[in-house]
């Protein structure tokens, strides 16, 4: 669904207001005047110039060619864009929920596979890709950046 720019403006600013609200929280540094806050606060404030601007450009678009707030994309008229998408969302669910208790290895190993196949990739050639660049990203992470990844159902195996 494409939406607006008004919209997204709107959103936008909404974050920026929220996130002003929260650093406001942050705690101060006796003796400097700038503190933790200074950078997510610029942040805040460039964000919300953003969100201004596209609120802006959103409502001159929206008067000028009389658009919708929000409309279809023009690939979901067709089905297999519709089903890879399906399944995008499927496996990031998936994911989610699965990480921790079959651990990172098997969850990559079926997100890549089921993605590689949405896209019509042959299937021995999709389990082999999956397969080997699961365990490439699994020895990135785990041995070389030390980032600790759940092992799930493979914990007696870990390495």
């Amino acid at each position: 669904m494409k939406l607006n720019d008004a919209v997204w403006g709107a959103l936008l600013l909404a974050l920026a207001g929220a996130l002003l609200w929260h650093v406001q929280g942050f705690p101060t540094i006796p003796g400097q005047k700038v503190g933790p806050s200074a950078l997510p606060g610029a942040l805040a404030v460039a964000l919300g110039i953003c969100g201004a601007l596209l609120v802006v450009s959103g409502l001159r678009q929206r008067t000028a060619a009389a658009g919708r707030w929000a409309e279809w994309p023009a690939w979901f008229a067709h089905r297999p864009q519709v089903i890879a998408f399906g399944v995008l969302v499927a496996v990031n669910l998936l994911y989610v929920m699965a990480v921790d208790r079959l651990g990172f290895v098997l969850t990559g190993i079926v997100y890549l596979a089921a993605m590689m196949l949405a896209l019509r990739v042959r299937p021995l050639r999709a389990v082999t890709v999956a397969v080997v660049m699961t365990l490439l990203i699994h020895y990135a992470f785990y041995k070389l950046l030390k980032v600790p990844l759940p092992w799930g159902v493979l914990q007696p195996l870990a390495w």
